[in-house]
């Protein structure tokens, strides 16, 4: 099924989805250097209940809003296109991408809950190379998008 869009309307939902996956991209890559930050001070500390704040707003008001705007814009997208795209390599490794960033995005989630609860385990350096995550992702989606490589 295909929604086939008019020209103006697909350049705007387009715009929007690039626009929403931005800011997308910039929370998923903030978070977990607050994180960092977060592992340096003490629990219960000014600066503990600080970053308790930040991390909270960064994904209510940031984050979440702009992960659906980025589903709802390019779920619009992928109503536009032609049903032989979907069985090729490229679309199928690029969802798949984004389905990994949507893990990334709720494993964050849950990391910002236990900060919160002041039950943070894991170390600065695993929250220095869980930020590589997201960036490595987009690059591959990038990729499978623009080029669409197979």
């Amino acid at each position: 099924m295909t929604l086939e869009l008019s020209g103006n309307a697909y350049l705007w939902i387009k715009a929007l989805h690039i626009i929403s996956v931005i800011a997308w991209m910039a929370g998923l890559l903030y978070l977990p250097r607050l994180f960092v930050y977060h592992t340096q001070v003490e629990h219960g500390s000014q600066a503990s209940e600080m970053f308790k704040v930040m991390e909270r707003r960064l994904l209510r008001a940031i984050l979440h809003p702009a992960m659906t705007a980025s589903f709802l814009f390019g779920g619009l997208l992928a109503l536009d296109l032609e049903e032989a795209v979907w069985s090729m390599g490229w679309l199928q490794a690029k969802l798949l991408s984004v389905a990994a960033l949507l893990t990334v995005h709720f494993f964050l989630a849950r990391c910002v809950a236990e900060f919160a609860r002041d039950e943070n385990k894991r170390s600065e350096n695993f929250y220095r190379f869980i930020n590589e995550a997201p960036t490595l992702l987009m690059i591959g989606i990038v990729i499978f998008a623009v080029i669409k490589p197979f």
